[in-house]
């Protein structure tokens, strides 16, 4: 039987029907078009040229015999057949055609040591061909510490390919507080990120058997976990950081207003656990009880309030900082596959709200391009691949398991190692959602667009759980599984079809959690499509040029998906684009939560996702958008008020010092800078003064890729 060698020496079959496909491509872009019978015609002719003499033809070969042929046959094909050899060179050589920007992230945060972008796809698809392709395609897209880190600890490198952890609640002891400090800088050291909750610390005057009398509060340490992210990673990838406390902690006042100093907490983001209690009493316009006993003494500390004032001061604070975000802890614990499993718990949230984990828990990330499943773009006859989509959830399946079996001895710490086994968290996610409503010609938000997500989100779930109950099959279930407990599941229950469920009966799961979206920023600028489950963030931007005699040329540049729209319909001007373009500052929030919404149904951790609203939007807004939020059913939720007041302060140490710390100094004072310009202007990139785009509690430009956020 023939066989074929690829480039990467990997041997084949020979298959006929990639050629058809490569002359049809070839084809379709001629005047004349497809004509299918030749293309099978020397298809075949070069299966019976090669398989005379050779057991092993090289593809390079094939290509060249397909070349001559067309150029008997049909020279004005041969020509584009020319064209696409030539750019499929270029691609596995230097990657896809890109910006500036998309250059700059591939080079600076993905490629390793001048790889070639074919060197790439391998590393980081593992030699899994389908992944390879989907990643080439544009299709499907690992998170960043896998597109930075796989393949390095061959190298002797200790990178982590798990962007998410969680560490346990922090104890009210001395030893616990620092034992977390230490192992948040073991975990950034590996290049992970971590949430945390404070909610077990007693709070500020408490009793304390030492020689303190009296405790500084919960509050205090934040300052120290912080201290930690900021230090850890100065000599790479900064570490990120996500503190939250519950609503009852009599110190969540002191939490809530802790970012209104800038010179504090600098390096996390925190958010605020909203329980249905604290919810129903804001409702009702009741009191609310502020309560903690410390073990250790026995004190009791009470306070009342009323609910409402609490709830202003966080939508206050959200509204002027853009922090806190909020926690819908009921609806965290009740909507997943382990909601049921009474020895299982939640201890917190990763840096950016989108993986809810155990303590030790971690999570690796994958999110797949909804826009590029839109088959005849732009038209009217334009359609959703449901069973191309179907196929590629099931293999980021598989893709997402082998990457969590290759890390399990990259975690940092032995107990995330041992929760990874046991539990083994996987987090496939989506991106592309606004563009992929562009290309349908659906409007954002409308009903048709939350009936397209109920569509998806009901294929994404299932097909997700049918593979890994078919990897459960064939390897087990994962060590934790309650089969009676997980069967229970109101949300496997609502989500799963008879089939699934049968499946899962059978064999049970490889996975205690499948589904998360989280924020994209980095990958889909990368790729050039819509961030996560955001709107469009605008539809065109000001760019300023210096020409050589320092004279500023101010152009108009058009989001990607907006200028091949207008170039495919011939429009020039924005004003004639149709309704169903619409940007993140001019969509209703209520359509905004409802987009979330829709697919949290469907997503068993949670969702990354800023509503950003416009400067003029008020604080009783924010609690509108809150209390909107908490009944429809979303997990959390973060906004960003445009002009609000967000930045922070890194103090630097000025000391005789080496080239190597004066060249860190100099930066960490470039970014003291940037943080000052910030508090004038949080809207406004300090390095070029490009338009920053809130997403996922970060910033990102998106003329030069500057992030002022600490992931």
């Amino acid at each position: 039987m023939l066989q074929v060698e690829k480039r990467n020496g990997t041997i084949v079959p020979f298959e006929e029907e990639k050629i058809v496909n490569a002359i049809k491509k070839a084809m379709a872009e001629s005047d004349i078009g497809v004509d299918e019978d030749l293309a099978k015609e020397i298809a075949h002719k070069a299966f019976e040229e090669f398989s005379q003499s050779l057991e092993v033809v090289h593809i390079e070969q094939i290509q060249d015999f397909v070349e001559i042929q067309l150029m008997k046959s049909r020279p004005d094909v041969a020509k584009l057949y020319i064209l696409y050899r030539e750019e499929r060179a270029r691609l596995r050589e230097q990657g896809w055609a890109m910006t500036d920007l998309q250059r700059d992230i591939y080079e600076k945060k993905y490629r390793f040591n001048n790889e070639s972008f074919e060197n790439f796809l391998d590393r980081v698809s593992g030699g899994n061909n389908y992944i390879k392709k989907a990643i080439k395609d544009k299709k499907f897209m690992p998170a960043g510490r896998i597109l930075a880190g796989r393949g390095l600890d061959k190298l002797g490198r200790k990178i982590t390919l798990s962007n998410c952890y969680v560490l346990p609640k922090v104890e009210d002891n001395i030893e616990s507080i620092f034992d977390t400090a230490k192992y948040l800088a073991r975990t950034y050291s590996y290049g992970g990120g971590v949430g945390l909750s404070i909610s077990k610390l007693r709070p500020k005057g408490s009793k304390v058997n030492n020689a303190a009398n009296t405790t500084t509060g919960a509050v205090s340490f934040m300052d120290l976990y912080s201290m930690v992210t900021g230090l850890i990673g100065m000599r790479g990838r900064r570490g990120a950081l996500m503190l939250n406390m519950d609503c009852n902690h009599p110190d969540i006042e002191d939490f809530i207003d802790v970012k209104n100093d800038l010179s504090k907490v600098t390096y996390a983001n925190i958010s605020v656990n909203i329980d249905n209690k604290f919810m129903e009493a804001v409702e009702r316009d009741e009191d609310y009880t502020l309560y903690f006993y410390v073990e250790a003494t026995g004190e009791e500390i009470k306070r009342t309030i009323r609910a409402r004032d609490l709830f202003r001061k966080i939508a206050y604070n959200n509204w002027n900082m853009a922090e806190p975000g909020v926690l819908f802890t009921d609806r965290i614990n009740s909507w997943h596959l382990m909601s049921e499993d009474e020895s299982f718990e939640f201890a917190g949230v990763n840096p950016c709200a989108e993986e809810t984990l155990p303590a030790y828990g971690s999570c690796n990330l994958s999110s797949i391009n909804l826009s590029e499943f839109v088959k005849k773009p732009f038209t009217k006859h334009a359609y959703f691949e449901f069973e191309k989509f179907g196929e590629m959830v099931r293999e980021g399946v598989i893709f997402l398991n082998q990457v969590l079996d290759e890390n399990m001895e990259l975690h940092p710490l032995p107990e995330q190692r041992e929760m990874s086994a046991a539990y083994r968290q996987i987090g496939l996610g989506i991106m592309g959602l606004a563009d992929m409503f562009i290309k349908l010609g659906v409007k954002y938000g409308d009903s048709e667009s939350i009936s397209l997500i109920h569509k998806i989100g009901h294929v994404m779930i299932n097909e997700a759980l049918r593979q890994s109950a078919l990897l459960a099959k064939e390897y087990g279930p994962f060590p934790k599984y309650n089969r009676e407990a997980i069967l229970k599941s109101p949300f496997l229950l609502a989500n799963a079809t008879e089939d699934v469920l049968e499946l899962i009966k059978e064999y049970g799961l490889r996975n205690s959690q499948l589904l998360t979206i989280p924020p994209t920023g980095s990958i889909s600028t990368l790729i050039g499509c819509s961030n996560g489950v955001e709107p469009i963030f605008q539809i065109s931007y000001t760019r300023k040029s210096e020409s050589l005699h320092h004279i500023d040329t101010y152009y108009k540049v058009f989001t990607p998906i907006v200028k091949e729209y207008m170039e495919k319909n011939n429009i020039s001007r924005e004003e004639d684009l149709p309704d169903f373009f619409v940007t993140a500052y001019d969509l209703d929030y209520k359509s905004r939560i409802d987009v979330q919404a829709a697919w949290q149904q469907y997503i068993d951790a949670s969702i990354s996702s800023t509503v950003n609203v416009p400067n003029e939007f008020t604080v009783e807004e924010v609690e509108e958008l809150y209390y909107y939020a908490w009944k429809k059913g979303l997990k959390g939720v973060t906004i960003y008020r445009e002009g609000c007041a967000r930045s922070g302060i890194l103090i630097t140490d000025k000391s005789k010092e080496s080239r190597l710390d004066k060249i860190e100094r100099l930066k960490n004072e470039l970014n003291q800078l940037a943080a000052e310009q910030l508090k004038e202007d949080p809207d406004h990139c300090p390095m070029c003064g490009g338009k920053l785009i809130h997403s996922g509690g970060c910033a990102e430009c998106q003329d030069c890729g500057y992030s002022p956020c600490s992931v």
